[in-house]
């Protein structure tokens, strides 16, 4: 089986708080490229609590954003209609439930990771999954990821190349 990672698609980082309009961009092509997965969808949610602002990252990210239960933490309308699991919620960039929901999967194909932010949360993922299971073909769809900066996405999708993870629709 296939499956699809759709990684932080929230409110804060398309157009709240962490927002961009390259963010807001790739909303479209995601949720086409999720209509028409053949296999199974994960989506992970950003999650940070009140006392964000105490923590390592709020500290050297002093923007509150995707505090649970506020709509910025929410997973954009459109796309969280096509969700058929609950959101993996992660309170660090990458996602060890994540690694532990594939590790019960049986015969995994690939897996394709999609969302934001390519230079944080979608590299962290793609790298922890790739370091459990080096055997299986991890792709990235460029056209439907966004980083920081296009800078950031652009060194994101480089140093995963290098780490041989395929990278597919850049440039587009």
């Amino acid at each position: 089986m296939k499956y699809l990672i759709v990684v932080d698609m929230q409110n804060d980082f398309i157009d709240g708080a962490l927002g961009s309009k390259e963010a807001v961009a790739i909303v479209p092509y995601v949720k086409k490229v999720v209509e028409n997965f053949d296999g199974k969808v994960f989506f992970t949610r950003d999650t940070h609590f009140e006392n964000y602002a105490s923590t390592q990252e709020g500290k050297k990210l002093p923007v509150p954003h995707c505090i649970k239960g506020t709509d910025g933490w929410n997973i954009r309308s459109e796309l969280d209609a096509l969700r058929v699991t609950e959101p993996i919620d992660k309170i660090t960039f990458g996602a060890k439930e994540l690694v532990e929901i594939l590790g019960r999967e049986k015969n995994i194909e690939s897996i394709t990771f999609i969302g934001l932010c390519t230079d944080i949360c979608v590299i962290s993922n793609v790298m922890l999954v790739k370091a459990f299971y080096p055997e299986i073909p991890l792709i990235v769809d460029a056209k439907a990821c966004a980083g920081v900066t296009p800078e950031s996405h652009q060194n994101a999708l480089s140093a995963m190349k290098a780490c041989q993870v395929q990278v597919i629709n850049e440039g587009e």
